[in-house]
């Protein structure tokens, strides 16, 4: 294939795959409007993929089986930990600020592979760190003025917990794991985490619009999960990783023109920082 077919093709995926997840998070703030929490939302969202993935594998033939059980409990258990975080978050404040605080996964990911894995980090990547962080206190400026700080740091929280979390999906495919076995496991161990929390928080039974939501939550996150994986897979990486931020474009539109959100000019300018510092990464080798 000719690169700029290839670049073109895995460009397309990473399109679709962030305009599904838009849809996602724009689904699970109206979903928390009817009353659903965040155990309850991790649950459907999680059994959805953990059902469709292993009816999947189970046709065509693949094995459940791993010597790595280990090291995907403690990857599935961070990820879901971080899925409860962003999910209040995205619950809680603009649709924009929510989704943006999610993608500070990238910075984390970078200073935890210094912090954990010793790995030296270039000046031009310590300059977008550095960049990104600015960001962040720009962007969380306004929802501490606004009585908002809980939700803005558990959104934090759901950055880190979600960077830690990537970190140990980098070791599960250095040691060999296939990506559709850390999503299902992920999948598998989120929706006994969900419903555990759902039990003690309280379970909501969906009706009506609210089923419409649900199902939508579960099956936009798979597809958009699907679509980004193959657009890593045809397309190139650092083009493809670049493009995964138009997600935090296209959510700063559905929350301005459908949800009617207000966007300050600190949640602006911190937005576009974080963005940017998480593109040129992205383009840099």
């Amino acid at each position: 294939m000719q690169m700029n077919q290839r670049d073109m093709l895995g460009s397309g995926w990473m399109v679709v795959a962030a305009a599904l997840f838009t849809l996602m998070n724009l689904w699970i703030k109206e979903a928390g409007q009817y009353g659903f929490g965040t155990g309850e939302l991790v649950f459907w969202r999680m059994a959805f993929s953990a059902v469709v993935l292993g009816v999947m594998a189970k046709a065509q033939g693949k094995t459940f089986a791993t010597p790595h059980l280990k090291a995907h409990l403690n990857r599935s258990i961070s990820g879901t930990l971080g899925m409860f975080c962003i999910f209040y978050a995205v619950i809680h404040l603009p649709l924009a600020t929510g989704v943006t605080l999610s993608y500070t996964s990238s910075i984390f990911l970078a200073l935890l592979s210094f912090l954990v894995l010793k790995e030296k980090i270039p000046a031009y990547t310590q300059l977008m760190l550095v960049l990104g962080f600015a960001g962040v206190v720009l962007l969380l400026n306004p929802s501490f003025k606004s009585g908002q700080e809980v939700a803005a740091l558990v959104g934090l929280l759901g950055g880190l917990l979600a960077g830690w979390a990537y970190l140990q999906v980098r070791e599960l495919s250095l040691l060999g794991e296939p990506a559709w076995r850390v999503v299902f496991y992920l999948s598998l161990v989120g929706t006994v985490m969900g419903a555990a929390w759902a039990t003690v928080s309280g379970w909501h039974m969906p009706s009506g619009a609210a089923w419409l939501y649900i199902l939508g939550i579960g099956a936009s996150a798979l597809g958009a999960q699907l679509a980004m994986t193959h657009a890593y897979k045809v397309g190139r990486k650092f083009t493809v990783a670049a493009l995964a931020y138009l997600t935090v474009a296209f959510s700063t539109l559905v929350g301005i023109f459908w949800l009617g959100d207000k966007i300050g000019w600190q949640e602006w300018l911190g937005m576009v920082i974080i963005v940017l510092s998480g593109v040129l990464s992205a383009l840099k080798k």
